[in-house]
């Protein structure tokens, strides 16, 4: 049964409902900003931003995707029950987060999942640590980068346009800034995350004998993976746009602009470089930054910030362990 072509297919249409969960999902990256800014409604921002995620697959390499398909799990150890634990472990995690509105890592929860099937099946042999370190420095240094870099770039345009006339005279320049960088934010968040089904979805080609020869990623699987995550970010998760673009610090366009330059900045550089990095992570990171670069205005609120970090830690056991639990019952 699970050497089956149906199931086979079913598996890649799995993969294809958690890409569109994870645009779902992910939304808040690319439109808080810009929505709590007022710079765009809610209708335009999402169409704005499922614009950007698609055409990312003109500007960048496939590189993440490849670290998913062959990086994490050993080549040898995957096979199509192991990418079906997988997806449902991360597909169940990003719908309870959702629910309750926190912006948790849909790149940490497929990971997660990853693992956790894979250790059911072959224990910790089954996990490449190469590529585990990769996700390490997603997990830990790019919101870090995120916080340090939304921080100085805001206080250097705070600085800059301290004068409350000169802000004021110059809001329509920063109204048109936040076009341009939410458009970068759109593109990053579009290059990394459809990137994670696509390493899905070619490894589970790979490991049905579907696909032969050095590992490649096939066209229509990028086109196909693009468009479901664009069509996600359509639809928009607006329970977590409400917390990314509200509950974290008051924005306005020159502050926006600031925190979407920052993320958008860290994910294109992780990007090329091949780093599965959580895009939700490094977008509250540089909105936390920005907050912290005006806080005699009100700051930070870290109470919020606590509770989306405990999300994330959580995430990468919780959908693991749902997929090492499901990998026992089902297919062992």
């Amino acid at each position: 049964m699970v050497e089956s072509a149906l199931f086979i297919i079913g598996i890649i249409v799995l993969a294809y409902i958690f890409d569109f969960i994870n645009g779902f999902h992910d939304a808040a990256n690319s439109i808080a900003t810009i929505v709590a800014t007022g710079v765009l409604s809610p209708k335009q921002a999402v169409c704005y931003a499922a614009f950007f995620n698609f055409i990312a697959f003109a500007f960048f390499n496939v590189m993440v995707a490849e670290t998913i398909g062959k990086g994490i799990i050993t080549p040898e150890a995957i096979n199509p029950a192991l990418i079906f634990s997988a997806l449902i472990g991360a597909t169940s995690w990003n719908l309870l987060t959702w629910f309750f509105g926190l912006p948790s890592s849909s790149s940490h929860a497929l990971i997660g999942g990853l693992a956790g099937a894979a250790m059911a099946q072959s224990g910790l042999s089954a996990l490449q640590c190469s590529g585990f370190l990769k996700v390490g420095f997603g997990i830990f240094v790019t919101p870090i980068f995120g916080l340090g870099m939304g921080m100085l770039i805001g206080a250097i345009l705070a600085y800059v346009f301290k004068n409350k006339a000169k802000k004021n005279k110059n809001s329509h320049w920063f109204k048109r800034s936040q076009l341009i960088s939410s458009a970068l934010l759109s593109l990053a968040h579009g290059s990394n995350d459809a990137q994670k089904t696509m390493g899905v979805i070619t490894a589970l080609l790979y490991s049905a004998n579907w696909l032969e020869g050095p590992f490649y990623i096939p066209f229509w699987v990028v086109i196909s993976c693009y468009l479901m995550i664009s069509l996600g970010t359509l639809f928009g998760g607006w329970r977590i746009v409400h917390t990314m673009g509200s509950c974290i610090t008051k924005l306005n366009p020159m502050r926006g602009s600031a925190a979407e330059t920052s993320a958008a900045a860290i994910i294109l550089a992780s990007t090329a470089g091949g780093v599965p990095v959580s895009t939700t992570q490094t977008v509250t990171g540089s909105i936390a930054g920005v907050g912290m670069s005006r806080a005699s205005e009100g700051g930070t609120h870290w109470g919020m910030v606590k509770l989306i970090f405990i999300a994330w830690l959580v995430t990468l056991p919780a959908s693991g362990l749902i997929a090492y639990g499901l990998m026992h019952m089902l297919f062992s």
